[in-house]
């Protein structure tokens, strides 16, 4: 009503009053894991405002959130170190072998070395005191020598 004309009056009308139409809840259901067609129409709901417009669309599902994986009874972090130790171990096992077999290979070495210098060895103390006889080459016989002068005179 408006102070500056009294006198005019609007006409009275009935206003009718709506309420808004709830959406239907939501049925939760598991999302599909491909994209497909539905196999029905889904329903439309309506909602009228209280200015008298309606509006009319469909009723959209409330996001889930994803579902919290489980976590597992051990640590990923527990695994790995687990399994970096046990590798570990197994390197220092081949590297303890590994020793093992430089070590053999030195003292076979070695021995061999012993081997060959006690057999060259007794080869020349073979020759050096064998007794049988010269072979070839001069024997001479010294009785009486005179050195004058740092001349042999026989």
């Amino acid at each position: 009503m408006n102070p500056e004309h009294p006198t005019t009056r609007r006409p009275v009308t009935a206003v009718e009053v709506h309420q808004p139409t709830p959406f239907p809840p939501a049925i939760v259901t598991p999302a599909p894991l491909a994209a497909m067609q539905p196999g029905t129409v889904p329903s439309v709901a309506s909602i009228v405002l209280p200015d008298g417009r309606v509006v009319t669309g469909y009723a959209i599902n409330p996001v889930q959130p994803e579902p919290v994986a489980a976590k597992p009874p051990v640590s990923r972090t527990a695994v790995n170190v687990a399994l970096g130790g046990i590798g570990f171990a197994a390197v220092c096992g081949g590297l303890l072998v590994l020793t093992t077999f430089i070590a053999a290979l030195t003292a076979l070495i070695t021995q061999l070395i012993t081997l060959a210098a006690v057999i060259f060895g007794g080869w020349i103390a073979v020759q050096i005191l064998s007794s049988n006889g010269h072979q070839g080459g001069t024997t001479v016989n010294i009785r009486k020598a005179v050195i004058k002068r740092n001349h042999f005179h026989s």
